[in-house]
């Protein structure tokens, strides 16, 4: 298993790539709402530019995507060495034992409160605390990508529909221009053929009259075929930013549906691992001081998180993360016929060994 870096560190890497690609992302819907504004340089300079700006943006936005999934993976792995370390100290200790032979309730207590001070606690508050902030900037960037997947699939919608309008007007034009060359070449036909020398004359001001307007269509027709074959230029490029607006967006859904999965996680060891009705123990988890994660931890005060149904659930969010995420797959197992969630070892984490009946 892969050791992720350490969290705060990586947490503060994402969270300044997240504003710096901010305004380039702003930019990105700018350019693409004002597509048709800018006259004074060549389409060919232009696109250069955006082309530059825009892949680039894609590229920074793929690698925050990436720092999001390591930080929850990095959450997910300590979680998992707090779960182990609680399994490390379960047994009995030898002072424990040595009361049991006198006062089997005695050990009991005192193998209890040793449990209760354990220093885990603590880090599984800080666990929680990582967690909301990371919730929150995951939750953060799905709003942003959100609002401006709207406003640039509009602007692109406008700019696509614009195009076809001009392949119909050039297929209108086209048309015409067939139909006024046929008729300029049957008036030069019959010049000579029919009338007096006036009337060869009058037809062949017609015949000019229809070849002016031929080439006056062609004349605009090369400019609309020009104007959209630029446009599909730049719609292949603003398509792929929109794209990939959609992809974060369905990607922080992965991740959030994850972290909110781990956070049920942490809760219930949490539960395990304190006695809940003591004073002040319940209320270091409330809403109010974790926001951002509040949905699971309505669920702990209620008592309605269940471990059982949790590691269902948990199981079908780390497949869709993978699947997402491929660096954080599982490794196949080693044997054929294995299953491909290999639940006997990671029971540690949900069969919870040291709840006792």
């Amino acid at each position: 298993m892969r050791k992720p870096p350490p969290f705060d560190g990586q947490y503060e890497v994402a969270g300044r790539l997240a504003e710096s690609i901010a305004a380039e992302g702003a930019y990105c819907v700018a350019a693409i709402g004002a597509f048709s504004g800018d006259e004074t340089r060549s389409a060919d300079e232009i696109f250069i530019e955006q082309n530059v700006r825009f892949q680039a943006h894609i590229a920074d936005a793929a690698g925050l995507d990436a720092q999001l999934a390591e930080l929850v993976f990095a959450l997910d792995r300590l979680t998992a060495e707090v779960s182990a370390d609680l399994d490390s100290f379960r047994g009995l200790t030898l002072r424990e034992k040595m009361a049991g032979w006198l006062s089997r309730q005695r050990m009991w207590r005192m193998y209890a409160s040793r449990v209760r001070e354990a220093p885990v606690i603590e880090r599984l508050l800080d666990l929680l605390a990582k967690s909301d902030a990371l919730a929150r900037l995951i939750a953060g960037q799905r709003a942003l990508l959100t609002e401006r997947h709207k406003a640039a699939e509009l602007s692109l919608v406008d700019i696509v529909e614009q195009r076809r309008r001009l392949v119909v007007s050039i297929d209108i034009a086209r048309l015409k221009m067939k139909e006024l060359n046929a008729k300029a070449l049957t008036t030069q036909g019959r010049i000579g053929v029919y009338g007096n020398r006036a009337h060869w004359e009058q037809m062949e001001a017609e015949r000019r009259a229809l070849k002016a307007e031929a080439e006056r269509i062609s004349a605009g027709e090369h400019e609309m075929r020009d104007d959209s074959q630029r446009r599909e230029r730049f719609i292949g490029l603003f398509q792929a930013f929109v794209d990939s607006l959609n992809g974060r967006i369905a990607a922080c859904n992965v991740l959030l549906r994850k972290l909110m999965i781990d956070v049920e996680e942490r809760l219930i060891i949490y539960q395990a691992q304190v006695d809940t009705d003591r004073p002040g123990m319940k209320m270091r988890i409330k809403p109010e001081l974790f926001p951002d994660i509040a949905a699971p931890i309505r669920l702990f005060e209620k008592g309605m998180l269940v471990a059982q149904d949790l590691e269902r659930r948990k199981s079908r969010a780390d497949l869709e993360f993978a699947r997402r995420f491929p660096t954080y797959a599982e490794p196949p197992p080693a044997t054929l016929g294995a299953p491909l969630i290999d639940t006997a070892r990671r029971s540690f984490r949900f069969n919870l060994p040291f709840l006792r009946s």
